[in-house]
């Protein structure tokens, strides 16, 4: 039997602390990482690697995270692809509309590690259900 494969994670942040770290984080998870610095290295990391999953800030210069999930969500070569909405905008209306442009779920930052794996997890799993 082989080992089973460990999910790619497209983490997507225009600050490098944050990526690092996060990044850190989920390779001692045992995911395997790739990073963007803005929407547009995500889509074409994305088109290129066809992550698992994609962990997405949504305020960046160049493209934000709106922008890069809506076109993601709108080319067929990747979007199946979930998109986990990490952004430090709390307000309701921000979350609303990061849902609208195809987010399985929007995670406020700071979080605590346990709850970025936990939506993480969910929806690897949720899209696995679901066929991808």
């Amino acid at each position: 039997m082989g080992e089973t494969r460990k999910p790619l994670i497209l983490v997507v942040d225009d600050m490098a602390d944050a990526r690092e770290i996060c990044a850190e984080y989920l390779v001692f998870h045992e995911f395997r990482v790739e990073t963007a610095a803005d929407g547009s290295e995500a889509i074409q990391k994305a088109l290129s690697l066809h992550p698992d999953l994609i962990l997405m800030d949504l305020s960046m210069p160049t493209m934000d995270g709106w922008q890069a999930t809506r076109w993601l969500k709108g080319n067929a070569q990747v979007a199946a692809i979930p998109v986990v909405a990490f952004t430090a905008h709390a307000m309701a209306s921000s979350q609303e509309s990061a849902r609208e442009a195809g987010c399985c779920a929007v995670v406020t930052k700071p979080v605590l590690p346990n709850e970025l794996l936990r939506v993480i997890r969910q929806c690897l799993e949720q899209a696995a259900a679901e066929g991808l």
